[in-house]
């Protein structure tokens, strides 16, 4: 299993229906050294599933102060796939540094 942490879209359940096909559960945490900005987004079929054009995207900082609350999501390795082909190419996905101490994946910007 993997953990992956959403701050954005992959909280929505009709975005987790219809990229993994079922409501994803998880738990609150606080991932460091990020701030919360924004990206347009032009692919239709990420509008689409969204409802939006302006989705929410991480910027590295590496100042311990900033933070942004999200959840971890456990889910396998074939959804952590799915969830990189509903990403778009604004973001890359990385290991995140977490309030908590838990370790997962999430997707910040890719510049």
């Amino acid at each position: 299993m993997e953990n992956l942490f959403s701050y954005g879209t992959l909280q929505m359940e009709k975005v987790q229906m219809e990229t993994f096909g079922r409501r994803l559960s998880g738990k609150k945490d606080t991932l460091l050294r990020y701030v919360l900005s924004e990206v347009r987004i032009t692919d239709k079929s990420v509008v689409i599933k969204s409802g939006t054009s302006l989705h929410p995207i991480l910027r590295y900082t590496g100042n311990f102060s900033d933070q942004v609350e999200g959840i971890i999501f456990e889910i396998s390795k074939k959804e952590l796939n799915q969830a990189d082909d509903y990403e778009v190419d604004a973001y890359k996905r990385v290991r995140g540094e977490f309030k908590s101490g838990s370790k997962a994946w999430a997707y910040v910007a890719a510049e």
